[in-house]
């Protein structure tokens, strides 16, 4: 199995008429993804890829059945993208976007959560993939494999790393989930993990980390208390500048609170295992399912 989609997930892309929707469109297709409706304002009645454009989600919701939508238009027009999505009833939205005004994405948060059924990623993530089976953003499928190690993570494209990493070790992914970098995101680590946790095919589920905010130790606890999946865990920034922002607009650190050390040592006092590096922590993963 695997969590939030599969080769039956039925895809919209919103911004498919600009260069990173037709880029990516295009490689989601190439992937195996149902990518059966693009949505650009006024340009509807074109074709993209082979793929026809709206003028908006009602339009094309009228002629496809569509469970999932990917977001790629300026941080403008992102909060529109997002709520045209979820008041038109797409399960999962996937919001690639990044630089959106926290001001948009706290309104977007609280109606997504409590006024709809959607659920949102992002924005600022790669995405998510079940390989061998759909990808939905930006990460490229040819360093994941299919297999039984959930991946929820902050980062983008050290998640690419770590998979393939892990796929140099043999080891496949069963669903790979970027959960998105900024200061406000639609789903946390715990939802996801909970997701895993739920997937019987799903035997190990690697935690991927940043420095800034507390999510990695809301996520340690949960983990100790609650989870029963084996967790294990990498924290990218061991050697970032005390107060710099590294990467993401959540991963600021203050004083000695959300360094990669700090955050290492909450999540070893839950007894998750942490890997120093990708490969070392692929190492770990190993040994645990062996």
């Amino acid at each position: 199995m695997s969590i939030l989609i599969d080769e039956s997930s039925k895809v919209l892309v919103q911004g498919i008429t600009g260069g990173e929707g037709k880029f990516h469109s295009r490689k989601m297709a190439e992937y195996g993804t149902n990518v059966l409706a693009g949505v650009t304002p006024g340009k509807g009645g074109q074709k993209v890829n082979g793929v026809p454009v709206y003028d908006s989600v009602r339009e094309a919701r009228s002629d496809h059945e569509l469970d999932v939508s990917v977001i790629f238009v300026p941080a403008g027009f992102a909060k529109d993208a997002i709520l045209e999505s979820a008041n038109n009833g797409i399960e999962l939205i996937v919001c690639i976007t990044e630089d959106i005004p926290v001001h948009d994405m706290t309104e977007v948060y609280r109606y997504v959560r409590n006024f709809t059924k959607s659920r949102l990623l992002g924005p600022n993530c790669p995405g998510l993939i079940s390989p061998g089976k759909s990808k939905v953003g930006i990460l490229p499928g040819d360093v994941f494999q299919q297999g039984n190690i959930g991946i929820v993570s902050r980062s983008g494209t050290l998640t690419y790393e770590i998979a393939s990493e892990l796929t140099n070790y043999g080891l496949g992914q069963s669903t790979v989930v970027g959960i998105g970098g900024d200061r406000i995101v639609g789903s946390n680590f715990i939802e996801i993990l909970q997701e895993f946790d739920g997937d019987p095919d799903t035997d190990l589920i690697v935690l991927v980390g940043e420095i800034g905010g507390s999510e990695e130790e809301a996520a340690a606890e949960y983990i100790y208390r609650e989870l029963s999946t084996p967790t294990i865990s990498y924290i990218a920034g061991f050697s970032a500048p005390k107060g710099k922002r590294m990467g993401h607009a959540g991963a600021i650190v203050s004083g000695n609170e959300g360094t990669a050390e700090a955050k290492a040592r909450v999540l070893e006092e839950h007894e998750i295992e942490v890997g120093r590096s990708p490969s070392e922590l692929a190492g770990i993963a190993r040994d645990l399912l062996d």
